[in-house]
């Protein structure tokens, strides 16, 4: 009877240990979303994500992405963050109509899994220049190094390595069906959780050797972007680049006319650094920021210097070119909008030759009022004036005054300085 009990209570013990036991083992799953070009601040977010995945042990980190390319640098970066991950990284192109192209090509290549929604593409991974424009042979050795680091990586992940240099050298694209069938990503998954029970008990092989996901039923945990990256990703688009170099340039000018106002120098500063730290991002053409510090300069030259509206025109046209030039890029998302670019140029002419304009020639106007208002004042002579005494009628006033020649009764004066009580005149 005894080891009946004895038996009886370690097969209960060790039945209700079962669930208890793969309780504790139960990991949840990250989910990050990146949903613009690739830069250095999605960069350092998708990097971040997956250290943050590795040191809490997750079971994997999925990537929703959604992007029409960006900067080599950064996709390189993320591209050995997510080979470097002990936790396996999952690219799932997503929502419908998204797409994967260009620095999204390699960094869904890269990914341990590789996942499309319906309804997305993928492809274009050709190489362009960034900022100048590549000669042939220049040209032929970046595609020559972009397609041999993709095949790498696509033969690394045992994917279509054939599609992916023809993505590099051809610019080919695929639909998420064609993308299954060619063997170049892993799932069509509806939605995430669709994808997560897809590839459930899937065998991967990280840095740390092969693993059997265990994503059916797991916890998402969301990690949002932060505020910084948030900031980040949003200056290092090209509008807003360019508006921040705006005022930035207006700011300091106002500061530099009106000494001691303080907050337009400092806000003008802000908003230049942050400019220049978008501009080391982006395809800045040099030649169109020349030109448009040409424009600004040109319409300073307006204020002071009578052109009849010639500088202006060509502060104008300069800006526009400088406009158009400023980035330079095949892809729309790294160009600027013509509906920015015309609104911008008009109120920067409006701005240095009106507003500024006014503001100038009011600086220079004479006084009208005070004993500075009074130096070159019309009046009559009231009486007889000499070098020593007088008294004369200016704008309804009577003031003692005095002259280095003799003026006569009645003569029409002029007031040429102005000593405490007493002016100085000479004849019209």
């Amino acid at each position: 009877m005894l080891k009946r009990t004895l038996a009886f209570l370690t097969f209960l013990s060790l039945f209700l240990s079962v669930p208890l036991f793969s309780q504790e083992q139960k990991k949840d799953v990250l989910v990050i979303t990146v949903n613009g070009v690739i830069n250095p601040a999605s960069a350092e977010y998708i990097g971040k994500s997956i250290k943050k995945a590795n040191e809490q042990k997750r079971e994997a980190i999925v990537i929703e992405l959604d992007t029409p390319g960006g900067l080599d640098t950064s996709m390189r970066d993320i591209v050995k963050n997510i080979i470097g991950s002990e936790v396996p990284v999952i690219v799932y192109v997503s929502p419908s109509g998204a797409r994967a192209a260009s620095a999204g090509v390699f960094i869904t290549l890269a990914a341990h899994v590789a996942a499309m929604s319906p309804g997305t593409n993928i492809g274009s991974a050709h190489p362009v220049g960034v900022g100048e424009k590549m000669d042939k042979v220049m040209s032929e050795k970046v595609t020559n190094d972009a397609a041999a680091y993709i095949k790498s990586l696509a033969e690394r992940t045992g994917r279509n390595s054939k599609w992916a240099e023809d993505a590099v050298r051809k610019s080919v694209s695929a639909t998420e069906a064609e993308a299954l069938k060619e063997r170049i990503i892993d799932a069509v998954s509806k939605d995430l959780n669709t994808l997560l029970s897809t590839i459930d008990g899937r065998k991967v092989k990280t840095v740390m050797g092969e693993k059997i996901l265990k994503t059916a039923n797991t916890n998402v945990v969301r990690e949002e972007m932060s505020l910084r990256h948030k900031i980040l990703n949003v200056i290092t688009d090209p509008n807003v680049a360019y508006m921040l170099m705006l005022l930035g340039f207006y700011g300091l000018f106002f500061e530099l006319t009106n000494p001691g106002a303080i907050f337009p120098g400092v806000m003008g500063g802000i908003c230049l650094i942050l400019a220049f730290y978008a501009f080391q991002t982006l395809p800045v053409n040099y030649a169109g920021l020349l030109l448009i510090i040409l424009a600004i300069i040109l319409f300073i030259l307006e204020i002071k210097i009578v052109s009849h509206g010639v500088l202006t025109i060509g502060g104008v046209i300069a800006m526009l070119l400088g406009s158009l030039m400023l980035f330079e890029s095949p892809g729309p998302f790294m160009k600027l909008s013509l509906f920015l670019i015309l609104p911008a140029v008009i109120v920067t002419a409006l701005f240095f030759t009106v507003v500024v304009g006014l503001a100038y020639r009011a600086y220079k106007r004479k006084p009208v009022t005070g004993s500075e208002g009074l130096v070159g004042m019309e009046g009559i002579a009231n009486t007889d004036i000499t070098k020593d005494s007088g008294i004369v009628l200016l704008h309804g006033e009577i003031w003692s005054a005095y002259s280095d020649e003799t003026i006569s009764k009645s003569e029409k004066i002029v007031v040429e300085s102005v000593s405490g009580l007493k002016v100085k005149v000479r004849k019209i």
